[in-house]
């Protein structure tokens, strides 16, 4: 009997995506094979397209927002508790290396694992209608969401939850969003949700109106006067979530903070921060990074979503139409999601 086949948007090379009908793989130790519903793009989706992550290896299928169904659950551990038919999201987490000897594996803490293995940068991802996945990168979707809300939760959504459900600060502090984009639309909701009062911050005015409608309470537009000026302002910012991939603006925020505030940086630019020893001791502020989350933290951003009502602003693309879909996404439209339901 023939096996059953499937479609992969495969890179073959740098900035080529091609279509390719290949078999639905069957599942081996520790293994689900995933009917893949909804594919988010992500702007770090250019690492694959363009080869340049360490240790990527062409030819690739891309994709690390995914939401679908289990068709198939392999043995191991690892696969205990998942079922034909669960529901469930794949985020950036594909494998980590569990060994003994890794601090972070040991401590819980897989994301920041240095052997990390990303789904659609290691491991072939969702840019396809069926995929392999481990077990424990799975995570449980809520009951009723929609596939296309949530594949983009399980990457740009965990992102910004994570980032600021492990900088808790006191109901009502100011926390403001730089960036109105795929990541900060659901920072503002997310902090709004929260309690916090929220200040976007982008660059015009033109998105003032969507700002505001997503749970904002103040905005600065960044192009009209000194940032850090209208933060102190507002009293200063106890977070600040760089969403923007843009390292210059980053830098202007840092006077913005309050005492003990924190710029925490989620906009991957390759340029530096400039910072002086001065502008961090005086005030005890800080800049950190912070990565997106294992399938846990998905299943708990998704959940919170859910809950309070968080909505991704979705433009949505059938399949087919990957290579438009991506070109879209790194125009700036957000957020770009596959609907591989759609021919």
């Amino acid at each position: 009997m023939a096996q059953a086949k499937m479609i992969a948007a495969v890179v073959t090379e740098p900035n080529k995506l091609v279509f390719e009908e290949r078999a639905i793989p069957e599942p081996k130790q520790d293994e689900v094979v995933i009917q893949v519903k909804a594919t988010g793009l992500c702007h770090s989706d250019c690492f694959a397209m363009t080869a340049g992550f360490p240790g990527i290896k062409l030819p690739l299928v891309p994709g690390h927002e995914v939401a679908g169904v289990i068709v198939a659950v392999g043995p191991g551990h690892r696969t205990a508790g998942w079922k034909e038919g669960d529901h469930v999201g794949v985020g950036w987490l594909g494998t980590c290396c569990n060994e003994p000897v890794c601090e972070a594996c040991t401590a819980g803490d897989f994301i920041t694992c240095p052997k990390i293995r990303v789904t659609g940068i290691h491991n072939d991802g969702g840019y396809a209608t069926y995929m392999v996945a481990r077990g424990d990168s799975c995570a449980r979707m809520p009951e009723g969401m929609d596939f296309t809300q949530a594949a983009p939760l399980c990457c740009a959504g965990v992102t910004v939850f994570n980032a600021l459900r492990h900088n808790v600060r006191p109901a009502g502090a100011l926390v403001a969003v730089q960036g109105i984009g795929g990541l900060g639309h659901l920072g503002i909701q997310y902090a709004s949700k929260m309690g916090y009062r929220v200040v976007a911050v982008s660059r015009g005015n033109a998105k003032t109106e969507l700002a505001m409608s997503l749970g904002a309470h103040h905005y600065i537009d960044s192009e009209a006067g000194d940032v850090a000026e209208a933060l102190q302002a507002l009293g200063g910012a106890a977070i600040v979530l760089a969403t923007a991939f843009n390292a210059a603006a980053m830098t202007k925020l840092i006077n913005g903070l309050a005492r003990n505030g924190v710029l925490i940086v989620l906009g991957a630019d390759h340029e530096p921060i400039e910072v002086t020893p001065l502008q961090l001791i005086t005030a005890r502020k800080s800049v950190q990074g912070h990565p997106s989350g294992t399938a846990r933290d998905s299943q708990d951003a998704m959940a919170f979503a859910q809950l309070h009502g968080v909505k991704v602003t979705t433009k949505i693309f059938p399949f087919p139409k990957a290579k438009e879909a991506y070109d879209a996404m790194m125009a700036g439209s957000f957020r770009v999601v596959l609907d591989m339901t759609q021919e």
